[in-house]
Order: C-alpha cells, then sequence, then structure tokens
C-alpha cells in the first residue's frame, strides 16, 4: 500500500517536471527559427494555434466520450467566454511571450514565468478575493513572495554580470563550431524581451479567473478548449496581418520552421493540457504553478552547457 500511495505522488510530479522540461526545448528551438530563419513571431502564433485547433476538434470529443452531460456549447455567455479566453490567453499572452522570446531568451521565459503566482496574488487583492491580515503569518509570506519575485525579474533585467563559463583552450573548436541550436535572440534588447514576457505573466492570472468561471459553467473543458483557440486563431490573424506588412512571411516550406510549428502545436493543445488537467485533477488547481521554477535550471543548465560563452548572470547584453 505505501509503494502504491509513493507511486502515485511520484507520477504527476514527474509527469509535471518532463512537461516543463519538454516546454524549454521547444522554447529553444522557436528561438533558434525566430533568430536564424527569421521567423515572424506573430506569424508563428497563428499557425501553431490553427494547427492546435484542428488537432483538438477530434480530441476534444474523445476526450469527453464517456462523459453523458448535454450542455449547449453554442451559447451567447459561453461564446463571449472562450473570445475573452482566446484574446486574453492567446492573441495577448501568446503575442507577447514570443515576441519576447525574439528580444531575448528562453532563460527569461523562465524568469518571467515565475510571476505568474506573483501577480495572481496582486489581482486577487485588487478584485478584493484576498486581504492582507498584517498579523498573519500567511498574509506576511505572500507579501514577501511577491517583493522577491518582482526585485528578481528586475535584477534580471537590468544586471549584467560576468559570463557563467568561458570556453576551454582545451577545446578551441567550441568556440568557432556553428551552432545548431540559438539561445538568445540575434537582435537583442533585454529590457524590453523582460517587460513583453512579464506582461504575458501578468495576463496569464486574468486568462486563469477567466477559465476557472468557464469550467463551472461547462464541464468540457477540452471543447472550451478547442471554441478559445479558434477564436485566439482568429484574432491572432488580424494581429499579425497588421503587424507584419511583408506577405512572404506566411510561406512555409519544410524546414526546421514547420518542425517547431507541428510540434509545439502537438505539444500545447494534447500533451501539456492533457497533463496539466489530470494533474489538477488529483492535486488542486495551483499544482501546476510549483512546477514553473523547474524551467529555471533546465533553462540555466542548457545555457551553460550548450551556449556557455554568450550566458550571463543577469541579462545577456
Amino acid at each position: 500500500m505505501g509503494v502504491k500511495v509513493t507511486i502515485g505522488e511520484m507520477l504527476p510530479c514527474t509527469a509535471m517536471i518532463i512537461v516543463e522540461a519538454c516546454t524549454i526545448f521547444l522554447t529553444i528551438m522557436a528561438s533558434t527559427a525566430m533568430s536564424k530563419l527569421a521567423m515572424s513571431s506573430f506569424v508563428f502564433v497563428v499557425y501553431t494555434n490553427a494547427l492546435s485547433f484542428i488537432l483538438l476538434i477530434p480530441y476534444s470529443f474523445l476526450f469527453h466520450r464517456r462523459d453523458k452531460t448535454e450542455e449547449p456549447l453554442f451559447t451567447f455567455p459561453l461564446l463571449s467566454r472562450a473570445f475573452f479566453l482566446g484574446l486574453v490567453g492567446v492573441t495577448i499572452a501568446q503575442n507577447l511571450a514570443f515576441a519576447g522570446l525574439s528580444y531575448s531568451s528562453p532563460i527569461v521565459a523562465c524568469g518571467a514565468a515565475n510571476m505568474i503566482p506573483a501577480f495572481s496574488f496582486i489581482i486577487a487583492i485588487i478584485l478584493r478575493k484576498v486581504r492582507i491580515d498584517w498579523k498573519s503569518q500567511g498574509s506576511i509570506v505572500a507579501v514577501i513572495g511577491t517583493l522577491i519575485s518582482i526585485v528578481g525579474i528586475l535584477a534580471m533585467t537590468f544586471y549584467k554580470g560576468p559570463v557563467v563559463k568561458q570556453y576551454s583552450p582545451s577545446f578551441p573548436h567550441l568556440a568557432t563550431s556553428p551552432k545548431l541550436l540559438v539561445f538568445t535572440s540575434t537582435h537583442e534588447n533585454w529590457v524590453l524581451g523582460c517587460f513583453l514576457f512579464a506582461s504575458a505573466s501578468f495576463a496569464l492570472p486574468i486568462w486563469n479567473i477567466i477559465q476557472a468561471g468557464s469550467s463551472k459553467k461547462h464541464p468540457h473543458v477540452m471543447k472550451i478548449t478547442c471554441l478559445y483557440t479558434l477564436f485566439g486563431t482568429i484574432q491572432s490573424a488580424l494581429l499579425a496581418l497588421f503587424m507584419e506588412k511583408d506577405l512572404s512571411v506566411w510561406r512555409l516550406k519544410l524546414d526546421f520552421e514547420l518542425l517547431v510549428i507541428v510540434l509545439t502545436a502537438i505539444f500545447g493543445s494534447l500533451i501539456r493540457s492533457s497533463v496539466q488537467m489530470w494533474c489538477t485533477r488529483l492535486k488542486g488547481p495551483s499544482y501546476p504553478l510549483f512546477f514553473k521554477p523547474v524551467g529555471v535550471p533546465v533553462a540555466s543548465t542548457c545555457g551553460c552547457v550548450l551556449f556557455a560563452a554568450t550566458f550571463h548572470y543577469g541579462r545577456q547584453v
């Protein structure tokens, strides 16, 4: 019995660690495509969500095939929620995040993601869902944690330390060998990248609030996901058409860019969402957030091992 309990505790934890690690590797691949192939971040969001929507249509029905409850999906209240979920979660959050990636690196994505609990706490105070009791130890810890998160993102934005690891003279070929993957943007603007990522992290708690209300109204969460992905794709396409005047950026070829789009769509729409939903049902809605810091050591390890000469303490440039 004890072994079963241990395995039951380890499986969700292991699954979330793998998901966060895969997210970092896909982020590095996206950073490479944006730097080497000049892939547009706005077009990337459109294509990944369009493919995600196509994949989610059959998957959402398979996912809920055993649920016999018949809830109307195409009602005005639910459609309006799906519209705002797509607006906040896809059009705003994803476009800001991938635009931030095009100006910085995956390590910024990890650092900014750790701001999500802090932003959630601030929004809860604004909405008066949480009251600060200075006599309560829990409230004091929450305030201190929020301040540490804010100071951390500011330090990462404005402080440039020494290079983490120089190339060894014993291995001079490492410094001159062509890089298959790119960790930092070729047109870096670290401050702008951090600001865009922080803005995306601020949008996600708002998205979570809308999502929680939608799940109560309609239990078929994957169908809602499919619906708001469609809205987000349409909205992002309009944004991309406005931001990208050169229509050639929409042209796809059988290259690394297409591979990144396909892998990101499959992972984001099918794998990550299913694992997070499964963990949420087992451990509660806050459980996936506990694993956001996992991305920091994973991205830092990749930066030190694969991109040592360009990896600094604090910001890159």
